[in-house]
């Protein structure tokens, strides 16, 4: 007797990010999807700009930022198909407009309201006028008073965390205190992706959580102009990280080691823009091991 076979088909799970594109080079989606993908995972992006390449080129850049009622569009068609029930995470970084930091609401809450375990991950960028990243009127506020206090993970710089946090930063310390903050304020863990008041020889890192505070120092690497996107890069290593299933701790550590193996070979090309693929393996398999010290 032949038995019926049932076909067991997996539902696919994703992260939704939601941040700018570049055609050309690495930054926000265009430096968080391919290693959100190396990693295994599922990314269904959403662009909230779509420009040639990024802001800091003294020759400038062409493109233009979208409506944040075509973010609502996009996620409400995949309420359409029922597809957000899967979704694990949502990821979100450059806003183009304030309008956008609205449909990111919306989107944390439907997503959440579809699969309550799912995440928010806040990378809030805030701008530098000295690099040439601008952003539009009223962003910034929005960030800090609604959008921020609902992430469950925020991955701020000193920069953000003290504007977020209203307190000066200036130390470890200080630093420490800032953090309690932000967890008070709302997220539940925070990982500070750059401390540059601590040392000036050393890149520098804090993971704070309700369970401590951790720190990772490793080498600072030089370049004749700084690459952009490092931060969303970052953001992307330790929220795969964390959707395979690692502890807090661990998935910093993999951020670091796995962003400071991306640096290492864009700093041997001599290169501006991410070598993010050059350096895919280091995505998966760092080598560098540095490690994070509990304060």
């Amino acid at each position: 007797m032949q038995l019926n076979q049932r076909k067991v088909i997996r539902a696919m799970k994703g992260i939704i990010s939601i941040q700018s594109h570049v055609v050309f080079g690495h930054a926000g989606n265009s430096s968080a999807i391919f290693p959100l993908q190396r990693m295994g995972i599922e990314v269904w992006p959403i662009h909230t700009v779509q420009f040639s390449n990024h802001t800091q080129y003294a020759q400038g850049w062409t493109g233009r930022a979208f409506a944040a009622s075509d973010i609502d569009d996009l996620v409400n068609g995949l309420i359409n198909i029922d597809q957000l029930r899967h979704c694990q995470a949502v990821i979100s970084g450059y806003q183009g407009s304030a309008e956008q930091c609205q449909a990111i609401i919306n989107t944390v809450t439907k997503t959440k309201q579809h699969n309550s375990d799912a995440i928010y991950v806040c990378d809030p960028v805030m701008g530098d006028p000295q690099k040439g990243c601008i952003l539009a009127d009223g962003i910034t506020d929005a960030l800090i008073k609604h959008v921020m206090p609902i992430a469950d993970v925020i991955v701020p710089n000193q920069f953000e965390l003290a504007q977020f946090t209203k307190m000066a930063i200036n130390n470890l310390e200080d630093a420490r205190k800032a953090c309690d903050k932000a967890l008070s304020l709302g997220p539940k863990v925070v990982l500070v992706k750059h401390l540059h008041s601590v040392s000036d020889t050393h890149f520098t890192m804090m993971l704070a959580t309700q369970e401590g505070h951790y720190l990772i120092q490793r080498p600072q690497l030089t370049f004749d102009k700084q690459p952009v996107g490092v931060g969303d890069l970052i953001t992307a290593l330790f929220t795969a990280a964390l959707i395979q299933g690692q502890d807090t701790v661990a998935a910093f550590e993999h951020a670091t080691n796995a962003s400071y193996g991306v640096l290492t070979e864009t700093q041997k090309r001599q290169q501006w823009e991410l070598q993010t693929i050059a350096a895919q393996q280091q995505l998966v398999s760092p080598t560098a091991n540095y490690r994070a010290e509990r304060l």
